[in-house]
């Protein structure tokens, strides 16, 4: 399955208020190695949700939950295309903490984007395009 799909797939995946965890975003982290029962559904999970389809659809990956680590990995374009990787900043540029996702479209001003943790929930949300830090080409696995 492509990435785009299986991201699709998890459409509306979303958090659960209060102590239970909804057990589908406790198995992004699982699948990372993480243990899902001490990282609950309110810990920022874009990229553990990012890291779960990139590593079920056979492409590269960070195993790891900070959405700034994905400027480490793929190849930089500047012509992004349906399924690339979008790092985004949060708060300032120069600020540790980001925000990632798949790219699906753009207009003059935004980014939509297929990402987790999105108003706590996976679905397609527009970013400013002046937030984006990079746009990633992932290399397939194997």
């Amino acid at each position: 399955m492509d990435k785009i799909q299986l991201a699709l797939s998890q459409f509306g995946v979303t958090e659960v208020p209060g102590i239970v965890d909804n057990p589908q975003i406790v198995a992004y982290f699982h699948e990372l190695g993480f243990d899902g029962s001490k990282l609950k559904d309110e810990t920022a999970w874009c990229s553990a949700f990012a890291n779960w389809i990139a590593k079920k659809s056979g492409y590269e990956y960070t195993g790891k939950l900070n959405a700034r680590s994905w400027l480490s990995v793929g190849e930089s374009t500047d012509q992004p295309q349906l399924g690339d990787v979008v790092i985004l900043w949060r708060e300032s540029p120069e600020s540790w903490k980001g925000h990632v996702g798949f790219y699906i479209k753009e207009t003059q001003r935004y980014v939509y984007i297929l990402g987790g943790n999105q108003n706590n929930k996976v679905n397609i949300r527009a970013y400013p395009k002046n937030r984006v830090l990079d746009y990633k080409k992932l290399k397939k696995h194997g």
